[in-house]
């Protein structure tokens, strides 16, 4: 019996994503409270990759991170990296995969871009949020420590995923 292609598409590229999205939590260059890894780029991918779906790796990969696998920066594990100072960028995946994917649902390459711009502020705008909210220093010591040192970087990422994304459609 034929089943729902789609469906098994959409798990079996979850689960893809995930584990590149674990495996890039590995490749860190540490920085002092938010570690610079490559987990942004397979969620960006991910969006242009599953479109709209990209939401469902994102949380799946919260969700088993918080249950305790380690899947987060450098191994760890469980609730208490949500509630620290890396939190709300890890929850920033969810947001941001929805608008790269949504953005990879048009043909237009402006939107594209658009999109993982947007994509890559909402895990800025989530994160440096919990940051400043979980050790209590201000939004402009939030931004120029968690947002700042890492914008150099992200932009490259986001110009990978857009190039390597175009190769893949």
């Amino acid at each position: 019996m034929y089943g729902d292609e789609r469906r098994s598409r959409i798990i079996a590229e979850s689960a893809g994503f995930i584990a590149l999205i674990a495996a890039g939590s590995w490749i860190s260059i540490p920085f002092f409270p938010v570690p610079l890894t490559l987990q942004t780029f397979f969620v960006l991918l991910s969006g242009a990759v599953m479109k709209r779906w990209a939401v469902v790796p994102a949380g799946l990969y919260i969700l088993v991170g918080a249950m305790g696998l380690p899947l987060f920066h450098n191994g760890t594990a469980g609730v208490g990296v949500l509630l620290g100072p890396t939190g709300g960028f890890i929850i920033g995946f969810i947001a941001a995969g929805l608008a790269a994917g949504l953005a990879y649902e048009h043909e237009s390459d402006s939107v594209r871009i658009a999109g993982l711009a947007a994509a890559s502020l909402l895990i800025y705008l989530f994160g440096v949020s919990w940051l400043a909210a979980s050790t209590g220093m201000s939004i402009t010591a939030a931004l120029m420590v968690g947002m700042l040192p890492f914008l150099p970087g992200d932009a490259v990422k986001t110009a990978a995923v857009f190039f390597v994304a175009r190769r893949l459609q």
